[in-house]
């Protein structure tokens, strides 16, 4: 068994039973028990998966045989999990869950004070190799363990997000993907003035539907035709551990992640005029121009769910996310939330007086490519045939390499989680985006 592959760029993701046993998420309760810089308790909590009750007790098994106090959440979404590290003033926290990745599959998101994450350059590794020396020496005083509820505290912290009282009547469709937002959802859609269509509320950790990945279009068959034969205003399908959201709009057409950072960007700049406004390198220029427009300053990021998370911190900016749809707040402790998300689209849509289709149509000012993958022998080689390919572009290489030309763009980076080069492409026409295109494909594809 490789327990060191694991262990990827933003958390620890394996096979049940076979790379990620209860063995090994013992291991890394007493690993992160020792590694966390701050002294105190720490937060454990779980998704619905068969397994994640069993890995949980041994990462609080873990946790306690170093002498860290362990407060316990239950099944929770995993932006619950980073709300208690920073409602409570915690230590840290470890969430098991492995996102939107299939049954077969689990892991550990691990955070520590100040619900800052914890990735292989800002401690995972040490983690890891803590737990491949595997030469702990056990505290003197065992850790005491509570149970604890933050259902109430966390729902009404998302609230404070919105003025829901004074939103018109929404018809909605919500597909939670058998996942954790079904947990949680039925805690506060009763003090929202909105007539849903439930799908897939019931917690299995098998995914029986479909994949609670709602980036993937294929799993969102179902909810496109509830809105349509329902004639819903918009629908919202969550990811496996609730932290992500996707908009659907009223014809049935998936929300692309960048028009979902030009709808709350508004909102979020009408609450803090002239604020700074972090994106990711696959944003639209589109959502770059409108942030402008409205009097904000959009300020470029590399990829990542942890690298975004940081930038918003760091510059004190009050809202910033990437394309893939995490999406991260100040107010919230500068982490990132699939149901305050989902709040703030829905205030945006409020505030406008339109119809989410008639916004998406004003947003999306370019042609833009969906992210597209390829799989190449030499990622570092084939960025460096790209970079002469595209010598007359204006180049740089915050993430991967981007080159910009006045009617058109294309960023192409190396996949954190998997063996790919990750292409993504917008132009003003669509001639102009399939010239573009083709000069790509004439080096990833020869």
């Amino acid at each position: 068994m490789n327990i060191a592959a694991i262990f990827k760029a933003y958390d620890v993701r394996g096979k049940v039973g076979v790379e990620l046993t209860p063995e090994v998420a013992e291991r890394i309760g007493r690993a992160t028990a020792e590694w966390l810089p701050e002294r105190g308790a720490v937060v454990v909590g779980r998704d619905m998966r068969a397994d994640s009750a069993e890995l949980a007790t041994s990462v609080i098994t873990g946790l306690r045989l170093e002498g860290r106090d362990v407060v316990d959440i239950g099944t929770v979404t995993t932006d619950m999990m980073y709300f208690a590290i920073g409602h409570m003033e915690l230590a840290g926290g470890l969430m098991i869950t492995a996102s939107h990745n299939g049954s077969d599959y689990n892991g550990i998101k691990i955070y520590r004070d100040h619900v800052t994450p914890v990735g292989l350059d800002t401690g995972l590794a040490d983690i890891r190799d803590a737990v491949l020396a595997n030469d702990f020496v056990p505290s003197t005083a065992e850790g005491k363990l509570e149970q604890a509820s933050i259902t109430q505290a966390w729902i009404e912290h998302a609230l404070s997000f919105v003025d829901s009282v004074h939103w018109p009547h929404f018809k909605v469709a919500i597909d939670a993907g058998n996942g954790m937002a079904g947990a949680i959802l039925p805690h506060i859609l009763p003090v929202l003035p909105l007539e849903v269509e439930e799908m897939y509320f019931e917690l299995d950790g098998s995914f029986p539907h479909h994949e609670a990945n709602p980036m993937d279009v294929k799993n969102l068959r179902d909810i496109i035709t509830k809105i349509k034969h329902e004639q819903c205003h918009f629908g919202l399908a969550f990811d496996g551990d609730g932290d992500r959201v996707m908009l659907v709009d009223d014809l049935g057409r998936p929300v692309q992640g960048s028009d979902m950072l030009t709808l709350i960007s508004r909102v979020v700049l009408q609450q803090h005029p002239g604020s700074e406004i972090i994106h990711d390198v696959r944003t639209s220029r589109a959502t770059k121009e409108f942030i402008q427009q409205w009097g904000g300053v959009p300020v470029r990021a590399k990829a990542g769910r942890v690298s975004i998370g940081k930038i918003v911190r760091e510059r004190g900016a009050p809202f910033g996310g990437e394309t893939t749809g995490h999406l991260f707040f100040a107010d919230n402790f500068d982490a990132d939330s699939g149901l305050i998300g989902a709040l703030m689209a829905i205030q945006a849509i409020a505030d406008s007086g339109k119809k989410l289709s008639e916004l998406v149509d004003e947003y999306r000012t370019y042609e833009m490519i969906p992210e597209t993958n390829y799989t190449v022998s030499n990622p570092e080689a084939t960025l460096e045939k790209l970079s002469k390919e595209f010598a007359d572009g204006v180049q740089d290489t915050l993430d991967g390499l981007t080159v910009e030309y006045e009617d058109a763009w294309c960023n192409v980076r190396a996949s954190n989680t998997e063996p790919l080069l990750r292409l993504n492409a917008e132009a003003r026409t669509k001639t102009r985006l399939e010239q573009l295109l083709k000069r790509v494909n004439h080096v990833l594809k020869p």
